[in-house]
Order: structure tokens, then C-alpha cells, then sequence
């Protein structure tokens, strides 16, 4: 069983960048499939991006396509998602999950077997 703690939110204003972490224990990042997700005010929760096991393989949301990038160390047990130009409509809190052991790819959360507590990420215009 993993466990996973995202940190790196915070307060920017629109066309800043934040970076989130999202740090895995108790297993070895590089067996799951991974995954950002959010979830607005008022919002269902959405996939953001998501990193295959070796990180060979990402994908994005259309909203957010060119603007974030996930990557992951499996070396440090971590992955990442650097957020630029950010957008009012980018608030929300953010989640990191995992999928598997070697889970196969998923935009689905409902698919997804572990979760992490959320960082809040406010964007001001």
C-alpha cells in the first residue's frame, strides 16, 4: 500500500506558476500509475494529467494542455506538476493518486486506488 502527500500550493495571481509535489511511501512510485486530478468550488472532480510508470507515457486535459507539465523521479519516490501561466479558472484542490501496482492508464478517479490529502492551489486575477 502507498501513501501519498502533495504539498506546493498556495496564493498566485493569474500568469504565475507553482510547482506541487506529490511524495509516495510505503511502495516504490514506479509500480503505479499516476495521476493529477482537481476539483473546483462547486466543481466535480476532473483529471488533470496523468504519467505512465516509467513517466515514457504522459497525458493532459484539454484544459490544460501547454500550460502543465507531470513528471515523476522514481528515484525520490515523487512526482511532479508544474503549473504555468495559471488561470482563475486553476483554482481548486489538487490531488495526486495512484493506480495499481502496475495499474493500467486511467482518466477515470474512480478507477484509482490511493489518494493523497489535496493542496490548494488559488489563483487571484
Amino acid at each position: 500500500q502507498v501513501q501519498l502527500v502533495e504539498s506546493g500550493g498556495g496564493l498566485v495571481q493569474a500568469g504565475g506558476s507553482l510547482r506541487l509535489s506529490c511524495a509516495a511511501s510505503g511502495q516504490a512510485l514506479s509500480l503505479y500509475f499516476m495521476g493529477w486530478f482537481r476539483q473546483g468550488p462547486g466543481k466535480e472532480r476532473e483529471f488533470v494529467a496523468s504519467s505512465s510508470r516509467s513517466a515514457g507515457r504522459t497525458s493532459y486535459a484539454d484544459s490544460v494542455k501547454g500550460r502543465f507539465t507531470v513528471s515523476r523521479d522514481n528515484a525520490k519516490n515523487t512526482m511532479y506538476l508544474q503549473m504555468n501561466s495559471l488561470k482563475p479558472e486553476d483554482t481548486a484542490v489538487y490531488y495526486c493518486a495512484a493506480r495499481g501496482p502496475f495499474g493500467p492508464s486511467s482518466y477515470d478517479g474512480n478507477e484509482y486506488d490511493y489518494w493523497g490529502q489535496g493542496t490548494q492551489v488559488t489563483v487571484s486575477s
